[in-house]
Order: structure tokens, then sequence, then C-alpha cells
């Protein structure tokens, strides 16, 4: 009997995964279904690298960051509700207006599979399933034998790490089940939070001494794990483990198992955040090892002489965009390429406009996510006492001075002036400088019109809009084109890059003993890039609050912000802002930006508010189906749900 569920269940896991992985590199092809029995797929090496490639499968699936919560719920990122047509599947968007989450069809169920997302559960049998049968291939070597079962062992804890963040504590599932054992085995329970995540970290452990150091050959195996990769993510999950939302979270100091069993700890434990500063730090050696560094655009012969201030938004925006292959700074990524450029690129030439498919352009940036990019002296833009914030939406042109970041002579808001490079490598806004999609003259290049209908970016129907006439432009390479056609330069996402856990490391460092040269030395090195002096030298010149950087509370305010700045629009805000238990806090504030149906200057800078998010204590953890509570009473529903 249990021959028959495993051979079904891999003809199944196939159809599934076929089907997504077309095209990809050969290490995702995939059994085909019609020859899917654990026998044929166990028989020899290639059939059981095409099992391991099958695990792989759900993970490649996430980098859709449609059905990535860390992306949709950080406000980072608007998309409206109301458009005539849906070209995406945007119900994980709306989650933060309160109004489409539900226990009887979850938005992005993980834990079911269903409603925008796949079936981590069933990720986590396959894992199993290739541990139990890796013996079997005769012609499989001891040493791909040790690569292949760390891999799926690494693979097996951020499944189990994906869910924790998104349900709390949930079961594990050490070994598959038999279809024979008894129902009240099969029933499995929640398990406390800090068990699911000591279980995650073993299996880490277990991984990293046989994965490789390096992949020796890219064009076959880019994308399969290395050591420093899951060092990297082993210090984001200890990371995660230290933080409030896990760490002594007194809102759901009463979840509990239906036998009383505490599912949080009572109280928090700082010698959590001592473990994850370790773990940081020995990802970084071995990043060291390897000669990883943050990125730095180098420009090519075919561009003209850039001046520095172009060169520093090009270094941010490539950080990001750059083929993975030529990033010494990337850590980790997924091999589906990003897909939503046009999404994020306004129309910028007339032939944009004429060619009605070229761009939506239509994920939107609200103003509390771009009043977190600091002033051109590296402070908050309401605490640079030389920065003028209370008069930041008065009228002001464009001049000489600011050419390269904003178009000479055009009429925008003080707001846009006095801003950090990072700042104008991130936010694409009325009147701003464009360098790319085509033009690559720094003294001619293209910039953003968006006042009214009428502008080349402005609203043209109900599917190309822009309901905030804000774009996150660190989203698009500078050498894709949207004109009369599309010429996209692909990329992958980076899930984790080195500025990432230089970051994570202060962060733990403060969180340990406070302010200290080594927490500030990894914060200022993410600074310097961009151009921004040291913390504490940028806020005793230029804060209103010169002393913040000396005491833990103040440091750890000003490296959250640094990571939501660093970091934004690419997947972190959204895990980030819930393990601080800031997520209500940073969503009570309203979805903001201009008035884009107006043309007039004075018109158009008129503020609007769009909605105002819903969510509530509840929303830091996803509830369970009524399908999943109706076929396991022992499963206890999600707090507050």
């Amino acid at each position: 009997m249990k021959y028959i569920v495993d051979r079904i269940l891999f003809a199944v896991t196939c159809c599934f995964t076929l089907g997504f992985l077309q095209g990809c590199k050969k290490y995702l092809d995939v059994t085909p279904e019609n020859v899917g029995t654990i026998d044929y797929a166990f028989r020899n090496r290639n059939e059981a690298e095409n099992y391991l490639f099958t695990c792989y499968g759900t993970l490649q699936n996430m980098s859709d960051v449609v059905t990535d919560p860390g992306f949709t719920t950080s406000g980072e990122i608007v998309y409206p509700d109301d458009l005539s047509e849906r070209p995406i599947s945007d119900a994980g968007f709306q989650l933060i207006r309160g109004t489409v989450q539900n226990i009887s069809n979850p938005v992005l169920n993980y834990w079911d599979g269903n409603n925008g997302a796949g079936s981590i559960f069933q990720a986590i049998r396959r894992c199993n399933i290739m541990l139990e049968n890796i013996d079997k291939p005769i012609d499989l070597s001891p040493e791909e034998k040790a690569r292949w079962i760390a891999e799926t062992k690494f693979l097996k804890a951020y499944y189990h790490y994906f869910l924790t963040r998104m349900y709390g504590p949930i079961p594990i599932y050490r070994v598959n089940q038999s279809i024979t054992a008894p129902i009240e085995e099969i029933r499995v329970k929640r398990q406390p939070v800090d068990t699911v995540f000591n279980y995650v970290v073993q299996l880490l452990d277990e991984a990293i001494p046989d994965l490789p150091q390096q992949i020796g050959n890219l064009q076959q195996e880019l994308g399969r794990i290395t050591r420093v990769t899951a060092l990297a993510v082993k210090a984001e999950v200890l990371a995660m483990q230290a933080s409030p939302l896990f760490n002594g979270n007194a809102d759901y100091a009463q979840f509990k198992n239906r036998d009383g069993q505490a599912l949080f700890p009572a109280s928090a434990d700082p010698a959590k955040w001592k473990r994850a500063a370790d773990a940081c730090k020995a990802a970084l050696d071995e990043a060291t090892t390897l000669n990883m560094r943050l990125y730095t655009f180098i420009q090519p012969a075919n561009l003209p002489t850039l001046n520095d201030s172009l060169r520093k938004v090009l270094t941010i925006q490539n950080a990001v965009t750059e083929k993975w292959d030529l990033n010494a700074e990337v850590i980790w990524a997924l091999n589906p390429n990003f897909g939503y450029q046009s999404f994020c690129i306004p129309r910028l030439t007339s032939k944009a406009v004429e060619n009605s498919t070229s761009a939506a352009g239509s994920f939107t940036v609200p103003m509390f996510t771009t009043d977190l990019f600091y002033t051109s002296n590296g402070v908050p833009i309401n605490e640079d006492k030389n920065w003028d914030y209370p008069h930041r939406f008065d009228l002001q042109t464009g001049d000489d001075a600011n050419k390269y970041y904003i178009k000479s002579g055009y009429v925008t808001v003080k707001n846009n002036f006095g801003r950090e490079s990072r700042y104008y490598a991130n936010i694409g806004f009325d009147g701003g400088i464009w360098f790319g999609n085509g033009v690559t003259d720094p003294n001619n290049a293209l910039y953003i019109e968006a006042k009214g209908p009428a502008s080349k970016a402005g609203p043209k129907d109900r599917v190309r809009i822009n309901v905030l006439a804000a774009w996150p432009k660190k989203l698009v390479n500078y050498l894709t084109v949207f004109n009369e056609g599309v010429q996209q330069t692909s990329y992958r996402l980076p899930r984790i890059r080195l500025a990432d856990l230089y970051l994570l490391y202060a962060e733990c460092l403060n969180e340990v003993s406070g302010p200290n040269a080594e927490s500030y030395r990894y914060i200022d090195m993410v600074r310097e890039r961009a151009g921004l002096k040291g913390v504490v030298s940028s806020w005793s010149q230029y804060s209103k609050l010169p002393s913040k950087p000396a005491s833990k509370e103040g440091l750890r305010e000003i490296i959250h912000q640094e990571r939501r700045i660093e970091l934004c629009f690419e997947g972190k805000s959204g895990w980030d802002l819930r393990r601080w238990k800031k997520m209500l806090t940073v969503l009570s504030n309203p979805i903001q930006g201009w008035s884009i149906f107006q043309s007039s200057n004075s018109g158009f800078y008129t503020l609007q508010t769009l909605f105002i998010p819903g969510v509530t204590v509840k929303d830091y953890f996803w509830p369970l189906s009524d399908g999943a509570m109706s076929n396991n009473p022992n499963l206890v529903q999600t707090l507050y749900w």
C-alpha cells in the first residue's frame, strides 16, 4: 500500500514541477510523469539526480515575488485593487488592506498549497523520500551522495523555516509517516517555535560540512546550494528566532496546543542574539574566504564617461540587477528571472505611450516608503537640521547642480532634492532622471513626466496606471528598454546578498552588547558605498539627535532603517517588520501619493490618500484553513483567527 501511495505522490510531484521548470538549466529537469515510481526514480544516479531536482522545485517557485509575503505585505510597493484587467495574481498585495484574508480560503496558503501558493508540506515529503532512498543508486559516488544528502537537508530545513515565518508553531516532519500508522500518529500537532527553530538549525549544521564551497560548473549547477548559502541562511534563521516576534512575545503567550503545551517561550532569552551573531560571523568569514565583496559598478567601454552621481546610482541598482555570475555580492538567488520589470518602469518615451503593451508601470511606491531614505547628509529627513522638512512639499525647479538626479528646468517638489544616492537609485518620481532605457548619454538622459493623463507616464487607462506616481526604479536593469518594442536585460532577484548579512551582523552585535566599533564598521561599509559618512559622524554633524547612535535603542532604530533602505523592494522588509514587531506601526501610516489626474504643478502635487491599511495583531501569522482544521482535530487555529 505504501508503495502505491509513494508511486502516486511521485507522479504528482513530477506533474507539479515539470511545467514550471521547463526552459531552466539542466539541473532543474525532472523525470516525466509517465514513469513516476520510487523504484524507477532511484534506479541509478541520473534518475536520482532528477528526483533531487524535484525537491528543489517548490523552492524555485518561490522566486515569483507576487507569492512572497516578504515582498507583497511590506507596504514598500502597492498594487491597485480596482484595475479593469488583472494581469497578475495580486491577492498578496491586497493583504495589507485587511479585507481579503480569511480562514475559509486563506490567501497565499502555503500550508495546504492553494490560493497562490505551493504546498510546502508536500515539498518536505519529497525531501524525506529522497533521504529514505538515497542508498539505492549503486552508481552514485560517496562524494555525490554526501552532497545530495546535504542539499536535501538544507531544503528540508528551509521549507520548515519558511512555514514557521508564516505560521509560527508548525508540525515537524522528521520522516514520512507510513500509511499504516495509527490515526493519532498521522494527526500531528504544532510544535513550540523554539523546537522548530532548533530542528531547522540542526539540519543546517548537518548539511553545511558536505556542501560545496563553490559551484564548479556555472552552466550546469548555478542555483544549487553552497556552504556560504547555508551559513547565511542559518544566520537569518537564528536572527529570526532571537527577534521579538518569536523571543518572549507577550501577544502570543497564550498560544497553546489542546493539551496545554505552550507554543511560544514565556520570556525573552538574550542569549539567542549571541547565537545569531556567531552565525553571522561564520557566514561572513566564509564569504571572505570566497573573496565576496560589496558590488561596485564598473563602467563598460561602450558607455560615455559617467560622473560620480550616476556611478553611485548604477552601483546601487546593479547590486540587485547585475547578472548573478558577475556579482560578487550575491550569496544566494533562485534561478528564475525577476518577471516584473514592466510593472516597475514608467513610460518614458512617446513610442512607449503608443505601444499599449510596452509597460504597465503599475507597481507604485507610497510616500512612507520614499520617506525612509536619508538626506544627502545620511540622516533621516525629519532629523536633519539642515534640511527643510516642514516645506518639503513646496515646488522647486530642477537646476544644473542636480541635473543628474532631476531634470533641469522641470518643476517638482523640494522633497526630491538633497536626498541620498539610494533614493535616486530606488525611486522613480516625477521629474526624476532615468538613466537607461536605451539612452545612456548622461547629459541627455530620459526623465519621468507624470503630471496628468496627457503626460507620458500619467494614467492612460485602468490597467496602465501608477496610482501614486512613484516607481520602484531599483528593480529595473538600466539596459532594459520599453519603447515600441521590449528588450529586457534579465536578472535574478537576490535572496541574500552581502549587504544584508553586514547589517544583520551589526544588528545582532548591537542586541548582544550595545553599540561598539564592530557594529558601526559593518553599517558604515554599506553606507560608504552609498556615498555617506559613517553613522557616528553623520549623526554628530547633521542630526537633531546627535547621540542617537550611542545607545542600544538608538542604534537599533538606525539599523532597522538602514535595512529598510538598503534592502528596499527585495522581499526582506515584509519579514523584518514582522520579526521586529513593527508591522502594525509602519502599516498604520496611510498609503499616500500624488494626485495623478491633475496636470498643473500645484494640482498634481496635492497629497492624496489611496487607503489606510487594515492590519491587526492577528496578521503577524497566517490562519489555518477550515479544511486543515477539520482534517486534523489535533491542530489549533492560529491565535486571534
